[in-house]
Protein backbone atom coordinates (compact mmCIF):
# COMPACT_ATOMS: atom_id res chain seq x y z
CA UNK A 1 0.00 0.00 0.00
CA UNK A 2 1.40 3.37 -1.01
CA UNK A 3 1.57 6.15 1.58
CA UNK A 4 -0.69 9.11 0.99
CA UNK A 5 1.25 12.36 0.91
CA UNK A 6 -0.31 15.54 2.29
CA UNK A 7 0.73 19.18 2.40
CA UNK A 8 1.20 20.40 5.96
CA UNK A 9 1.80 24.01 6.99
CA UNK A 10 4.95 24.04 9.13
CA UNK A 11 5.79 27.08 11.25
CA UNK A 12 9.38 27.65 12.35
CA UNK A 13 9.88 29.62 15.55
CA UNK A 14 12.94 30.85 17.44
CA UNK A 15 13.90 32.35 20.75
CA UNK A 16 17.02 34.51 20.84
CA UNK A 17 17.08 35.53 24.51
CA UNK A 18 16.69 33.72 27.81
CA UNK A 19 13.17 33.79 29.30
CA UNK A 20 12.76 36.77 31.61
CA UNK A 21 12.31 36.39 35.34
CA UNK A 22 12.29 33.32 37.50
CA UNK A 23 10.82 30.01 36.33
CA UNK A 24 7.04 29.86 36.67
CA UNK A 25 5.64 28.21 39.79
CA UNK A 26 3.88 24.90 39.36
CA UNK A 27 0.10 25.19 38.94
CA UNK A 28 -0.42 21.82 40.67
CA UNK A 29 1.04 20.11 43.71
CA UNK A 30 3.64 17.37 43.36
CA UNK A 31 4.78 18.44 39.86
CA UNK A 32 8.50 17.97 39.28
CA UNK A 33 10.40 18.61 36.09
CA UNK A 34 13.89 17.26 35.67
CA UNK A 35 16.51 16.37 33.10
CA UNK A 36 16.41 12.58 32.80
CA UNK A 37 18.35 9.88 30.94
CA UNK A 38 15.61 7.50 29.89
CA UNK A 39 16.12 4.05 28.50
CA UNK A 40 14.42 3.35 25.17
CA UNK A 41 11.43 1.50 26.65
CA UNK A 42 10.65 4.29 29.15
CA UNK A 43 11.19 6.97 26.53
CA UNK A 44 8.99 5.31 23.90
CA UNK A 45 6.20 4.75 26.41
CA UNK A 46 6.12 8.46 27.27
CA UNK A 47 6.67 9.48 23.63
CA UNK A 48 3.63 7.43 22.58
CA UNK A 49 1.47 8.70 25.45
CA UNK A 50 2.22 12.31 24.54
CA UNK A 51 2.61 12.01 20.80
CA UNK A 52 0.05 9.54 19.45
CA UNK A 53 -2.76 12.13 19.36
CA UNK A 54 -0.35 14.48 17.54
CA UNK A 55 0.82 11.87 15.02
CA UNK A 56 4.40 11.83 16.32
CA UNK A 57 6.34 9.01 14.70
CA UNK A 58 9.93 10.17 14.22
CA UNK A 59 11.33 8.28 17.23
CA UNK A 60 9.08 5.26 16.60
CA UNK A 61 10.60 4.84 13.14
CA UNK A 62 14.21 4.93 14.38
CA UNK A 63 16.07 1.63 14.47
CA UNK A 64 16.65 0.56 18.10
CA UNK A 65 20.40 1.13 17.83
CA UNK A 66 19.92 4.67 16.51
CA UNK A 67 17.36 5.48 19.21
CA UNK A 68 19.72 4.25 21.94
CA UNK A 69 22.54 6.34 20.49
CA UNK A 70 20.26 9.39 20.37
CA UNK A 71 19.02 8.93 23.94
CA UNK A 72 22.56 8.55 25.30
CA UNK A 73 24.14 11.28 23.18
CA UNK A 74 25.68 14.26 24.98
CA UNK A 75 23.83 16.34 22.34
CA UNK A 76 20.40 15.24 23.64
CA UNK A 77 18.54 16.60 26.65
CA UNK A 78 15.19 15.18 27.72
CA UNK A 79 13.19 16.88 30.42
CA UNK A 80 10.35 14.93 31.95
CA UNK A 81 7.44 16.37 33.90
CA UNK A 82 6.22 14.05 36.62
CA UNK A 83 3.22 14.36 38.90
CA UNK A 84 3.37 12.17 41.97
CA UNK A 85 6.19 10.30 40.25
CA UNK A 86 4.26 9.51 37.07
CA UNK A 87 5.61 10.86 33.75
CA UNK A 88 3.09 13.24 32.18
CA UNK A 89 5.19 15.46 29.91
CA UNK A 90 8.15 15.30 27.54
CA UNK A 91 10.46 18.11 26.40
CA UNK A 92 13.25 16.98 24.08
CA UNK A 93 16.15 19.16 22.92
CA UNK A 94 18.72 18.24 20.28
CA UNK A 95 22.19 19.68 19.65
CA UNK A 96 22.44 21.05 23.19
CA UNK A 97 26.22 21.19 22.77
CA UNK A 98 25.92 23.88 20.08
CA UNK A 99 24.90 27.54 20.00
CA UNK A 100 21.78 26.61 17.98
CA UNK A 101 19.64 24.25 20.08
CA UNK A 102 16.53 22.65 18.63
CA UNK A 103 13.46 21.87 20.71
CA UNK A 104 12.39 18.72 18.87
CA UNK A 105 9.41 17.43 20.88
CA UNK A 106 7.27 19.00 23.57
CA UNK A 107 3.93 17.99 25.01
CA UNK A 108 1.80 16.59 27.78
CA UNK A 109 -0.31 13.46 27.95
CA UNK A 110 -3.90 14.38 27.05
CA UNK A 111 -5.23 13.94 30.61
CA UNK A 112 -2.90 16.69 31.87
CA UNK A 113 -3.76 19.30 29.25
CA UNK A 114 -5.76 22.35 30.26
CA UNK A 115 -4.22 22.66 33.74
CA UNK A 116 -1.56 25.31 32.88
CA UNK A 117 1.11 22.60 33.09
CA UNK A 118 2.29 23.22 29.50
CA UNK A 119 3.45 26.81 30.07
CA UNK A 120 4.99 25.83 33.43
CA UNK A 121 6.84 22.85 31.95
CA UNK A 122 8.03 24.70 28.83
CA UNK A 123 9.21 27.69 30.86
CA UNK A 124 11.14 25.51 33.30
CA UNK A 125 12.80 23.48 30.54
CA UNK A 126 13.71 26.65 28.64
CA UNK A 127 15.26 28.24 31.73
CA UNK A 128 17.36 25.09 32.17
CA UNK A 129 18.45 24.90 28.52
CA UNK A 130 19.36 28.61 28.47
CA UNK A 131 21.83 27.87 31.30
CA UNK A 132 23.91 26.41 28.45
CA UNK A 133 24.13 29.92 26.94
CA UNK A 134 22.98 29.19 23.38
CA UNK A 135 22.59 31.92 20.78
CA UNK A 136 19.18 30.58 19.87
CA UNK A 137 16.61 27.90 20.63
CA UNK A 138 14.34 27.01 17.74
CA UNK A 139 11.53 24.62 16.87
CA UNK A 140 9.01 23.79 14.22
CA UNK A 141 5.34 23.13 14.76
CA UNK A 142 2.61 22.17 12.35
CA UNK A 143 -1.12 21.84 11.88
CA UNK A 144 -1.17 18.41 13.55
CA UNK A 145 0.23 19.79 16.81
CA UNK A 146 -1.99 20.84 19.70
CA UNK A 147 -4.26 23.77 18.80
CA UNK A 148 -2.60 25.93 21.48
CA UNK A 149 1.00 25.01 20.57
CA UNK A 150 1.92 28.22 18.73
CA UNK A 151 0.23 30.40 21.34
CA UNK A 152 2.13 28.59 24.11
CA UNK A 153 5.43 29.01 22.26
CA UNK A 154 4.74 32.72 21.63
CA UNK A 155 3.97 33.31 25.30
CA UNK A 156 7.20 31.53 26.20
CA UNK A 157 9.17 33.99 24.05
CA UNK A 158 9.37 32.36 20.61
CA UNK A 159 8.67 34.25 17.39
CA UNK A 160 8.00 33.01 13.88
CA UNK A 161 10.89 33.13 11.44
CA UNK A 162 9.48 31.02 8.60
CA UNK A 163 6.37 29.20 7.38
CA UNK A 164 6.15 26.76 4.54
CA UNK A 165 4.10 23.88 3.24
CA UNK A 166 5.91 20.56 3.44
CA UNK A 167 4.88 17.22 2.07
CA UNK A 168 4.53 14.45 4.65
CA UNK A 169 2.97 11.03 4.63
CA UNK A 170 -0.51 11.16 6.08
Amino acid sequence: MQAIMVQLLVTYMEMNVRPAGEPLPSPVENAVLALERLEAEQFLSLYRAVGEPLRWDQRLLMPAQDLDAFLHSPSTAIYVLRIEGQPVGLCEFHRIDTADIELTHFGLIPEMQGRRLGPYFLNGALHAIWDRAPDRVWLHTDEWDHAKAQETYRRAGFSVFDRKHEEVSG
